[in-house]
């Protein structure tokens, strides 16, 4: 087969833009089977691929792209399975210009290979033509409890399940997949590929419990008492920060996590919903991640006229996936950067209390940054422009800033370690925590971080819990 040494990728085939920015499909389309193979013969096939090491999951990456130069899809896919539970997910959500595609040499002259994309051809690939299982060992008598079903638990129970562990997950909402269904919107990961992803689980042994609050419902210890021999917890960093600046407890301030929730969970886009939200006007974001391009183009399929992202820093520091900030510029989001919020605005009438305007927002005061020296992470320390302050004229406003792991967990289970942040202290090399048999990883630990280093996390943890019950 001829190399293909285009220095750039082949495109995303993708929505038109003044299209999609008005309903919730899918913006990416994927490649065909032609596309897929000429992007793949891009690859070098290296004798020591960087691109693995970028790998929180350590995905053989030359190995499956090469099956793909070859036509055979399905051994692609075989190859991905052995190291990732998830590849359709993580094809279409982790940002791979910072990981394995940073690492390929095909990007030091030109582009890198599309690693990331040929994964999710891979995976649909395999979902549309095949109803093959990955192959579990046979049953070893132990159980093991995972604590939430986002990307790190389902990891940590797909892998323990391989090994022939009997696992249970337990999930507080009433829909598995955690953030990977309540805080991506459907656009960007339909929430038919997480079904597909969790159906593939389950039809390897794996058994889900939904509706059951860890810490509430059931503790850690009772899940010993009920015969778990182990338990991971992966139940994210669902504890939204605020700014602490006046006005975030206004009408039409909210956290991301919620706006982001009731749109994708509880479906408040319907017309009748029962979990409402504010539609149309003004929307200000205020952040730079993924969240926030989440939140902001989420805003504008809702039907808002003008939504603007504030970051206080600039577009180099901006952390978000490229893809998703130029999705976003394309679709009209207006990114006013190098601005911070220093006060929410409100509507207020003292003459007549019951005016439905009263207590909601009417604006948000901003104050321009410019950058300084670098901070402990190595960024730009963001400085305030005396005099600079200017209002915003705006209806909603979105904190999406971060999140904190939910205390509710560590509250409720003696001995288990947390950091000042909230975040449970685990071994690095294990994932085990301060609790004999408990082993965290995923959000839980590190705060707020991306699908696939949660998934890496559940995958050490699903080592370690296997080396630990049968030694």
């Amino acid at each position: 087969m001829k190399p293909n040494m285009s220095l750039k990728k082949n495109p995303m085939p993708s929505q038109d833009p003044k299209v999609r920015a008005r309903n919730f499909k899918e913006v990416a389309l994927g490649y065909d089977e032609a596309v897929a193979i000429d992007e793949a013969l891009r690859c070098l096939e290296c004798k020591n691929p960087a691109c693995v090491a970028g790998c929180p999951v350590n995905i053989r990456i030359p190995e499956f792209i090469k099956k793909v130069k070859e036509g055979d899809f399905e051994g692609a896919y075989n190859v991905i399975s052995e190291t990732s539970s998830l590849p359709a997910v993580c094809g279409r959500v982790c940002p791979q210009e910072t990981q394995c595609e940073a690492k390929c040499v095909r990007g030091i002259k030109g582009e890198p290979v599309g690693i990331g994309r040929l994964e999710r051809f891979v995976a649909d690939w395999h979902n549309a033509h095949s109803e093959k299982t990955p192959e579990c060992a046979a049953p070893n008598g132990k159980k093991v409890a995972v604590v939430g079903s986002g990307p790190s638990g389902l990891t940590c129970a797909g892998d323990l399940a391989k090994k022939g562990f009997e696992v249970t997950v337990f999930e507080a909402l009433h829909l598995a997949g955690g953030v990977l269904v309540y805080g991506i919107p459907e656009f960007r990961l339909p929430k038919k590929i997480v079904g597909q992803e969790i159906e593939n689980l389950k039809a390897m042994g794996v058994k889900l419990e939904t509706n059951i609050i860890i810490g509430k419902t059931l503790t850690v210890d009772e899940l010993f008492d009920m015969g778990f021999e182990a338990v991971f917890i992966g139940s994210g960093a669902g504890l939204p920060r605020f700014m602490g600046i006046p006005g975030e407890s206004l009408k039409g301030v909210y956290s991301a996590n919620e706006y982001l929730t009731r749109s994708n969970l509880m479906k408040s886009y319907e017309n009748e919903p029962v979990t409402p939200i504010m539609k149309g006007g003004r929307v200000v974001v205020v952040g730079g991640g993924n969240v926030a391009m989440d939140a902001a183009r989420t805003a504008l399929r809702l039907g808002a006229e003008k939504v603007y992202i504030v970051y206080r820093r600039s577009m180099d520091e901006l952390p978000a996936r490229r893809e998703e900030v130029e999705h976003a510029i394309e679709e009209g989001v207006e990114f006013k950067l190098l601005n911070n919020p220093v006060e929410i605005i409100g509507f207020n009438n003292p003459d007549d209390p019951r005016d439905p305007k009263n207590g909601f927002v009417t604006g948000m005061k901003c104050i321009r940054m410019e950058l300084g020296e670098p901070d402990e992470k190595g960024r730009r320390r963001p400085i305030e422009v005396p005099d600079s302050e200017f209002l915003l004229e705006v209806d909603t406003v979105i904190m999406s800033i971060g999140t904190s792991p939910n205390p509710l967990i560590k509250t409720t289970t003696e001995g288990l370690e947390v950091n000042r942040h909230g975040g449970i202290i685990v071994e690095e090399v294990s994932g085990k925590t301060s609790r004999d048999g408990v082993y965290a990883g995923g959000d839980a630990v590190t705060g707020a971080a991306t699908v696939i280093s949660a998934m890496g996390a559940g995958k050490l943890a699903a080592r370690s819990i296997a080396e630990f019950l049968l030694k």
